[in-house]
């Protein structure tokens, strides 16, 4: 039924009645518009609460200053778990009658021209003191009681009515007419690292080294643990390990993902054989277990992968043929995406016998929760059900809601971020792809637009995509992507090898690695590089460092791009509201040529105010500058690719105004 008072657009709300994201912390933006008929002001207020408080906080919410029928306010969930929300819109008599005294008085009407409206204030601020509280109620009495004195002018009737003092009380403690409760909404809040990390992938069989004839040797948990110093060195929240089980013989692929195996080849770790354990040659499960308290004593958190095929030569393939496609001929169709084909691996069917294969998955994915895994990075999983993720995700965080399930989904927008309304943590993305400066915006705005429901993690590179900006773009290429990786979203990626500038392709036109990695052993030898000068350690170090020190990097919500009059100069801010921090970024695209361009500074959303100048501090050269709204930059990828420039802390009046300005707040 239509209300008295209309509350539309709520935001945070996803349809399907589904949670909306957040973790614990974050500054999370709640709007909508609230309208009803006539002239008369309208108002809203924000209710916010969990399911482990009865108690409610309510706040008074901000008008939108350019569009006056939008509210906006903020909370910060305190603890992870389910928050709830509600906008209640309501008439404002107090700012209806403020806003026509002004008004008379500015037109000057006198005391007896204004005696009516004098007399209905005095009962508005009467109405307001009863239900304010007692150390409150004084000051509005007050204001009554000069509103009815007939001996005074206007001026001195209205001046504490019209105070600051009494507009705050008020703001605080508003008196609300007709109001209208709207729906709940709910809010799933996860913890920090659900928001903010620094991915590193990395084989532990390719940790071996080489024995003394040059020949790769099969990496262990033990020689991974030592391999993981150095990645906790470079600054790296979270380690990914592609799959760590037993891998089939049959149809095994050999080296360059031949159909032909030599006896000595590795196979591919994606060909499970058994998802329940680990492979011998790297150790036992007990050993594994070692690994992951030796990454978190490092402070890194160990990152599973959970790929749901099988090898030929699975059990499943015998006890459970039902969880596969069983063809016309009696065998089992194996996996293809045309014209790939995986002759080494069988999709599931979920069809079949949904209970079983349900119910095996939840078993096996506890088996490595047990063994201290609280990071799953999810194969695939737009090849399966979504209401079969709906239903694990959901399953396993009733006994372990800490648990963060990354999906590996470089598909379609509707199918990405169906993905992470159905309980995904995190999302691969098309970032990889994205290398214009028209493209990296419109992909960066889209996720922005997106942030209550999935949170991007920007990968640079990974074992199956070579993009063929790093095969041919040389060195700068390298620091330009980990640059816009690691400060474009909260969430970035580094697969090993990046470091060390890996660009051959298997041939051309192809987005495979020569000499792949999924296919063989493949150790590296970090620290030669470092000292040969041939290595990006030390910029991934430093881009992680200035991460950690600044919360606005840490953030999703809060992107904004600046105009720069070169296509080849890309400029994008990040505030953090609760702190104030604001890092601008501004880099060169082409890894090939100096580029120059003005930079036109938005400064409300970098919370300055028109006009004002302001120091600019480069976490990069060091350097600081004088900046304005235009600014000019040079930039040569042989020096330095990008600036990120820190900047003094948001104005206070301004940093709440920088959480809920979001891109789609100004769609037309």
């Amino acid at each position: 039924m239509t209300q008295r008072l209309g509350i539309d657009d709520v935001r945070p709300s996803l349809s399907g009645n589904a949670a909306s994201k957040a973790v614990v912390g974050e500054v999370v933006p709640v709007t909508a518009l609230v309208w009803r008929e006539g002239h008369d002001a309208v108002a809203a207020t924000l209710s916010v609460w969990n399911t482990d408080s009865p108690s409610t906080s309510a706040v008074t919410m901000t008008v939108d200053p350019e569009n006056p029928d939008r509210v906006h306010g903020v909370f910060s969930p305190a603890t992870a778990g389910r928050w709830f929300f509600r906008i209640d819109a309501w008439s404002d008599p107090m700012s209806t009658w403020r806003n026509a005294v002004v008004k008379k008085m500015e037109a000057g009407q006198s005391a007896q021209e204004l005696s009516n409206d004098l007399l209905h204030g005095a009962e508005l601020f009467e109405e307001a003191a009863i239900q304010c509280p007692s150390d409150k109620a004084d000051l509005l009495f007050k204001a009554a009681k000069e509103l009815k004195d007939e001996t005074g002018d206007v001026d001195k009737r209205v001046r504490t009515a019209l105070s600051d003092e009494v507009a705050d009380v008020l703001h605080h403690h508003p008196l609300r007419h007709l109001l209208v409760e709207g729906d709940i909404h709910e809010v799933l809040v996860e913890r920090r690292e659900a928001l903010y990390s620094s991915w590193y992938e990395l084989f532990p069989r390719s940790t071996g080294g080489w024995d003394d004839e040059g020949t790769p040797v099969h990496g262990t948990f033990k020689t991974t643990a030592q391999a993981l110093e150095r990645v906790a060195a470079m600054g790296f929240d979270t380690v990914y390990f592609p799959p760590i089980h037993p891998i089939g013989k049959v149809h095994r692929k050999g080296r360059n993902n031949s159909v032909v195996a030599e006896p000595d080849d590795v196979g591919s770790p994606w060909a499970i054989q058994d998802h329940s354990t680990t492979h011998p040659d790297l150790g036992t499960m007990e050993d594994f277990k070692e690994l992951v308290k030796k990454a978190a004593d490092l402070g890194l958190e160990v990152a599973l992968d959970l790929a749901l095929q099988a090898s030929p030569d699975h059990p499943w393939a015998k006890t459970n043929p039902e969880f596969f496609t069983v063809l016309a001929d009696g065998t089992i169709a194996y996996a293809e995406n045309p014209p790939k084909k995986y002759q080494d691996i069988y999709p599931l069917n979920f069809d079949n016998d949904p209970d079983a294969i349900y119910a095996e998955i939840y078993r096996i994915v506890m088996i490595w929760i047990e063994a201290g895994v609280t990071t799953f990075r999810v194969d695939n999983p737009h090849t399966k059900p979504a209401n079969f993720w709906n239903w694990l995700i959901s399953k396993v965080h009733v006994t372990h809601p800490e648990v963060i399930f990354l999906a590996e989904a470089f598909t379609r927008a509707p199918r990405l971020f169906g993905l992470a309304k159905a309980g995904f943590t995190q999302s691969y993305t098309y970032f990889t792809w994205q290398t214009s400066k028209h493209e990296l915006t419109e992909f960066a705005q889209m996720h922005v637009e997106q942030a209550d429901i999935c949170r991007p993690n920007l990968f640079v590179n990974t074992p199956d995509i070579l993009h063929e900006s790093l095969q041919t773009g040389g060195r700068a290429m390298f620091a330009i992507r980990a640059t816009l990786a690691a400060t474009l979203s909260s969430l970035w990626g580094v697969y090993s090898g990046f470091e060390l500038y890996e660009h051959q392709a298997v041939k051309p036109g192809s987005e495979e690695y020569l000499d792949s990695e999924k296919y063989e052993l493949r150790p590296r030898d970090f620290q030669a590089a470092v000292k040969s000068g041939d290595s990006l350690e030390s910029y991934i170090r430093l881009l992680n460092l200035i991460r950690r020190e600044n919360p606005a990097l840490q953030q999703l919500r809060t992107l904004r791009f600046h105009n720069t009059d070169n296509e080849a100069i890309i400029a994008y801010s990040k505030a953090d509201p609760a702190t104030g921090n604001v890092v601008l970024v501004v880099v060169n695209l082409d890894p090939r040529n100096a580029q120059e361009a003005t930079v036109f500074v938005d400064l409300a959303a970098v919370g300055r105010h028109p006009g004002e100048h302001f120091t600019v501090q480069d976490t990069i050269s060091g350097a600081a500058y004088e900046w304005s709204e235009r600014n000019f930059v040079r930039l040569e990828p042989l020096r330095d690719v990008a600036h990120i420039f820190i900047l003094p802390p948001a104005h206070h009046d301004l940093q709440e105004r920088i959480a809920w300005r979001r891109v789609n707040d100004y769609r037309a």
